[in-house]
């Protein structure tokens, strides 16, 4: 078998090259490769002596808890201070009394689903609670929204027209009437369910005299000659009337943001006698946008949000910030018969996916 030689010819020195180090300059035989192996397993002896080495990582895993435990009481002091200021700041709620279209008022509230989280504490506590389970990511608005008051700083919104009741989410695009581009896909959706929609109301509708006991499924009137049959209220679906309307419920399925899972979700039909008149109100919130899709539209019928008026189209959506003030009659004769609207409440297109689910979270309905 094939042996190196060490310069001097000495053979004892195969495994020994310049320095005596594996992978120096000598030569040696494929006999010597367990030695080899055997030196390259050695165990590499620290740089300083093992003591101090301890005594080091003791020191570095102190300073690591120590500011671990510093920042615990610090993340923790802001929350209870935000959890006092909205205490001391009461409700949030600043909305003139009153309801919107669709959703049955509370006793004592500002007349919109999901008024029961009346303080800011309540809306804080669950907003952590959330926190907790899932992350803060993305909720730099929510956070702020659920520490402030119903508008910009705790005032009123925009030149004082818009005063959501119970949520203002800030940094939001605000406009009374929102452009259908924004939900082109759920307006588009809507529209072509007109047919539909039109005939579920025939099959649930009746002469709206008041004089005669409501037939099912229709809630008590809102205001006099305002009725409302509803598929979902205050995110909840309500299965006897969504049987009832079968065109309507899967028009309502297929929409993109839907706002079908929180107190400020809403979605039926909306009736007008003529005379009828829905003063001055807001909204809960600037974080939805109301969908109206005119199905029976007289003549005298009259939108008016934040001061700019419009009116409804037969077979077409209206896309209103309801948060503004908002003034809803109709000036119509009798002959002329009911206004009568499909309402949708759908997510504000500039709120984050993260953001939905927070609020949806914080606003669930109640078990």
């Amino acid at each position: 078998m094939w042996r190196g030689n060490s310069p001097g010819g000495n053979p004892g020195a195969a495994t020994e090259g310049t320095g005596g180090e594996l992978g120096g300059q000598g030569n040696w035989g494929l006999e010597d490769a367990p030695g080899l192996l055997a030196r390259a397993s050695l165990p590499i002896v620290p740089a300083w002596p093992s003591p101090l080495a301890s005594s080091a990582l003791t020191v570095l895993l102190g300073a690591l808890t120590s500011l671990f435990l510093w920042y615990c009481y610090r993340l923790g002091s802001q929350d209870m201070q935000a959890l006092e200021a909205g205490g001391q700041a009461g409700g949030v709620s600043g909305g003139p009394r009153g309801c919107s279209e669709t959703g049955r008022p509370s006793p004592g509230s500002s007349g919109e689903p999901g008024e029961g989280l009346r303080t800011e504490g309540l809306v804080s506590r669950r907003l952590r609670a959330y926190a907790r389970r899932y992350s803060w990511a993305g909720m730099g608005r929510v956070r702020r929204a659920a520490q402030g008051g119903p508008g910009p700083g705790g005032g009123p919104g925009v030149l004082g027209i818009q005063r959501p009741g119970l949520l203002f989410l800030p940094d939001l695009p605000s406009v009374p009437f929102v452009p259908r581009d924004a939900q082109r896909h759920d307006v588009e959706l809507l529209e072509s369910s007109f047919p539909a929609i039109l005939r579920d109301f025939g099959a649930v509708s009746w002469d709206f005299s008041g004089t005669t006991p409501l037939p099912r499924g229709w809630s008590p009137p809102l205001a006099p000659g305002c009725y409302q049959l509803l598929l979902y209220q205050a995110g909840r679906c309500q299965p006897s009337n969504c049987r009832r309307c079968p065109g309507a419920y899967r028009a309502l399925r297929g929409l993109r943001s839907f706002m079908s899972a929180n107190t400020f979700g809403n979605a039926g039909f909306s009736v007008l006698l003529p005379g009828a008149r829905l003063e001055g109100r807001c909204g809960p919130t600037n974080a939805r946008v109301r969908c109206h899709l005119g199905l029976k539209i007289p003549p005298g019928c009259e939108l008016v949000v934040g001061g700019e008026p419009q009116c409804w189209a037969e077979g077409h959506c209206l896309l209103v910030d309801d948060s503004f003030l908002h003034t809803v009659a109709h000036n119509g004769s009798p002959e002329d018969g009911p206004r009568v609207v499909f309402i949708v409440d759908l997510w504000h297109p500039n709120v984050a996916g993260a953001e939905r689910q927070a609020l949806d979270f914080v606003f669930a309905p109640d078990p």
